[in-house]
């Protein structure tokens, strides 16, 4: 989800409610700790220098479960750190701790925001030398009725 999509999403939104993937619940009572411009200069496994930009939130959980963070408050927050942005739309990358800093992605279904699985890949497969992954196909899908004819036990293949 991009920038313009959450906020579209928060002001048409009465609480806010983040989930895992998983359906595991974030405390209700979480806090916004962090709103900025994440920005990652690389080389990747190919050699070629490549720059990613996200935006970035952390949520935290404390322990003041009286704590309820409201959609004009959150829009409050981004408009702070708007001109961190500068004017881009990008991809909101979530902050969240389980066992150690999780990084999630970020979508709306069923009336609250989930955050996603974010992987790793390789950006230079070519480079690498990796293989394409292969189709997967059944034998008995590759006997035409033309191949049949030929290959017949009076076909004269064998």
């Amino acid at each position: 989800m991009n920038i313009s999509e959450f906020k579209s999403v928060l002001q048409n939104s009465s609480e806010l409610s983040f989930s895992l993937f998983n359906g595991m619940q974030v405390p209700a009572h979480f806090h916004i700790t962090e709103a900025g411009l994440s920005t990652k200069h690389f080389i990747d496994c190919g050699g070629t220098i490549r720059t990613e930009k996200l935006i970035s939130f952390q949520i935290w959980v404390a322990s003041d479960t009286e704590h309820r963070l409201l959609p004009e408050k959150l829009q409050k927050i981004i408009s702070l750190a708007e001109p961190l942005f500068e004017g881009e739309d990008l991809e909101i990358e979530i902050e969240y701790q389980s066992d150690t800093i999780g990084k999630y992605g970020l979508s709306f279904g069923n009336s609250g925001f989930i955050l996603t699985p974010k992987m790793t890949n390789c950006l230079a497969e070519d480079a690498c030398g990796i293989p394409s992954s292969k189709t997967k196909v059944n034998l008995s899908e590759l006997i035409s009725s033309e191949s049949a004819a030929v290959c017949s036990p009076s076909g004269g293949c064998c």
